[in-house]
């Protein structure tokens, strides 16, 4: 008896589902789409067209120290990532070094990233998540610099920018397989 209920519930749901459609499609038609389909310009792709290679090509002007990029990542990253990026609630971003044979990988900048490139782009994009792309380049750098410090790979004074950046050998960056030329 349940199932026979059950049927005649849905049939009847499907009916009046059908009914809702055919009467909102009826005389109105709407004089021009919603634009889904239309190319995008040149100016909303360059917004968006911000992707940084492990080569660095694209980097922008700027620079950041550690120093620079602690007061950075206090302001802007702290409350998600946690006093000197040791996480909580969202995932830590320093440790996790030797960790990732292990039954409990801990996948952080300084133990999975391969590329310094990529936290810069990442950083870039969707940092802080409740404001992307708020944060200048200078900050970026700034806060690229402050991770990649905290996390052992560079030292305190170092400055990162389009030059220096590249250059940095993460602790992972073996640890990948490259497939960009495989088909």
């Amino acid at each position: 008896m349940f199932t026979f209920e059950r049927n005649v519930v849905g049939v009847a749901s499907a009916a009046l589902l059908g009914a809702c459609a055919t009467q909102m499609s009826g005389s109105q038609t709407p004089s021009r789409g919603p634009d889904l389909a239309r190319a995008a310009s040149a100016q909303e792709v360059a917004v968006w067209d911000i992707s940084i290679p492990p080569s660095g090509a694209g980097l922008p002007a700027g620079t950041g120290t550690p120093k620079q990029g602690e007061a950075v990542y206090i302001a802007q990253c702290q409350a998600c990532h946690g006093p000197k990026g040791v996480g909580k609630p969202a995932d830590p971003l320093v440790g996790g070094v030797g960790s990732l044979a292990t039954a409990n990988p801990v996948r952080t900048v300084g133990s999975y990233w391969p590329y310094a490139t990529t936290l810069f782009d990442y950083t870039r994009r969707a940092m802080p998540i409740t404001n992307t792309q708020s944060l200048t380049n200078d900050e970026v750098y700034a806060v690229t610099a402050y991770l990649l410090y905290l996390n052992g790979i560079i030292g305190e004074n170092a400055e990162m920018n389009a030059k220096t950046l590249p250059q940095v050998k993460m602790p992972n960056r073996d640890g990948f397989i490259d497939m960009s030329g495989v088909k």
